[in-house]
């Protein structure tokens, strides 16, 4: 067999693994590689503008596609910037995996321009990592990052390959299998488990489905759905879950949590048997422990056995794939449905105190004449029916799109929720729009979390992507600024933020600019914005002192909402 140098290996492998895109930033330590990339034309390159960019870009890209995201980064700072898009991609279960180039195998451990650890740094927030050592392991460990990144429960995964070792040569083949010894993810749930979760539930009376985003991963939704509707069983969702289950559903009750409704936090506080699939139990979903679901038993699906009792003692613990497990469970109910005659009777007196949840406190907001992010986001859904892949950024804007837009299918939510980063939404929409060229894709940001990465507007613009970013100006840190208006005495410490002319910005990059001050000129500029093809930033200047509600201070049991 013909030797191939290392560079020429990993082109190799990104074919046979499918890859179509890779996000990246060149340095020294790269140029072997992508100068064979320049010979690829199968696979498209996109150059970000910051490192950081490209790790949420892939990430926005896998999340949009449920592919792999790919991104290529030098050594050094080109391997550190990556290291909150990882933690990012980690917190919330991302197949990512980032190529870092590394000084050459003679110069690791000597100090040299542009060495770092790299390998040592991202350990705590990998699902795994490699330092190639040895061109003849490359093609492994490359098939092995694809593997683990995407199976089980996904993850990022970073493979550091010295330049060296990127023009050695070597005849080793790319293997067409994967074995990995002690990495075998369970995905069928246990038979006996389901009958128990199933018995459990014919005896409740006030049972809820509490799901997350594993329900997206295992690409669930249908099975989630029908599960439901057969057992007339109300269905709430993580931040991470929306999408999962229709938000337009009759059974569905919109997020729990901080900033839930009132209606799925009073299910939870109320519930005698919670189904919770996909879902972690954090603590922006559970609020105070102590007092999660008091009077509930819990069954807890889940393909990362780690997870289950991690934070809420479970009282029937599954580990499976969520996709399996509701396939199972609807063919054992179908084999037992005459258990369920009286569970179908005594449930409708549940809906009608959910309901009542529903009509008491509904999400609102109130108009008094300024102009409010709450009915923007509304227009945003009423313009495009849902048919949209909306990214957000982090702080209030991501909470008011979690609950007044209504995500309808799943893939169709690209947010930060587990690690909360601040500048994720803007890179992750170009992540998405590169996979979807034709679909719309918007990015609600704030006016602090779009000056995190603003530079990636300029890969935007090369790459003619027409991202619609709406920044809902308010001139803070809105919900630093919202918990010391409700804690801190209204003392507004570095919160008040000094930003550009955003509308001037954007028309520097070359992009488009546009300004919205009053409630009467949104849907025509927001309808402008959405058809024009083009890269587009708007500028939406809302009551600088709105707040997020029902919010559940911190500490707070769910039943414990501060409301409108």
């Amino acid at each position: 067999m013909l030797k191939r140098t290392g560079a020429q290996i990993f082109v190799d492998v990104l074919k046979s693994e499918g890859v179509d895109t890779i996000f990246c930033y060149p340095g020294g330590a790269t140029l072997n590689i992508t100068d064979r990339l320049a010979d690829c034309p199968e696979i498209k390159q996109i150059v970000v503008r910051h490192e950081q960019g490209a790790v949420h870009a892939a990430d926005g890209y896998a999340r949009a596609t449920g592919k792999v995201g790919v991104c290529l980064v030098t050594s050094g700072p080109g391997a550190t910037n990556t290291v909150t898009g990882l933690a990012t991609a980690y917190m919330d279960s991302i197949p990512v995996i980032v190529f870092s180039c590394q000084v050459n195998t003679s110069l690791i451990g000597n100090d040299a321009f542009q060495e770092a650890d790299i390998v040592g740094i991202t350990r705590p927030c990998t699902k795994h990592n490699y330092l190639v050592k040895d061109v003849k392991d490359l093609p492994r460990i490359m098939k092995e990052a694809f593997h683990i990144a995407r199976t089980g429960r996904p993850g990022p995964v970073l493979v550091d390959i010295p330049k060296d070792v990127t023009s050695a040569l070597t005849d080793a083949k790319i293997p067409e299998k994967v074995f990995i010894r002690g990495y075998q993810p369970n995905y069928n749930p246990h038979l006996g488990q389901l009958k128990r979760a199933l018995r459990l539930i014919a005896q409740s009376k006030r049972p809820i489905l509490y799901t997350g985003g594993g329900i997206i991963s295992s690409s669930a939704s249908a099975e989630l759905v029908k599960f439901a509707e057969m057992l007339s069983i109300p269905v709430t969702s993580t931040l991470m879950g929306l999408g999962g289950f229709p938000g337009t559903h009759p059974l569905f009750l919109g997020m729990l949590g901080m900033h839930g409704t009132y209606a799925a936090n009073m299910a939870i506080t109320e519930s005698d048997v919670i189904i919770a699939i996909g879902a972690r139990f954090d603590d922006r979903a559970t609020g105070k422990i102590d007092e999660f679901a008091p009077k509930a038993k819990i069954i807890h699906i889940d393909i990362d056995p780690t997870s289950i009792s991690k934070n809420i003692k479970v009282d029937i613990p599954i580990v499976g794939d969520s996709k399996i497990a509701l396939r199972k469970m609807i063919e054992i109910y179908e084999e037992e449905k005459g258990e369920f005659a009286e569970f179908h009777k005594s449930i409708g007196a549940w809906h009608e105190q959910i309901e009542n949840w529903k009509k008491e406190y509904p999400l609102t907001y109130v108009r008094d004449g300024t102009l409010k992010p709450q009915f923007v986001i509304e227009k945003v859904y009423e313009i495009t029916k849902g048919d949209a892949i909306v990214a957000t950024e982090v702080g209030q804007n991501q909470m008011w799109t979690a609950q007044f837009y209504k995500f309808i299918k799943p893939r169709t939510i690209l947010t930060s929720g587990g690690l909360g980063t601040m500048g994720y939404g803007f890179p992750a929409s170009i992540g998405a729009q590169v996979a979807f060229p034709d679909k719309l894709v918007i990015d609600i940001a704030g006016d602090g979390s779009i000056q995190m990465n603003i530079q990636e507007l300029a890969t935007a613009i090369q790459y003619n992507l027409p991202v619609k970013v709406i920044i809902l100006n308010n001139g803070y840190l809105g919900m630093v600024r919202q918990w010391q208006q409700l804690f801190y005495q209204k003392r507004y410490t570095w919160s008040k933020i000094y930003s550009p002319d955003f509308v001037k910005l954007a028309q520097a990059y070359g992009a488009e600019g546009m300004r919205i001050t009053k409630e009467e000129e949104v849907e025509e500029c927001l309808r402008e914005a959405f058809s024009n093809g083009k890269t587009t930033f708007v500028d939406v200047h809302i009551n600088p002192e709105e707040c997020v509600y029902p919010m559940v201070p911190a500490g707070a049991a769910l039943k414990d909402m501060l409301l409108v």
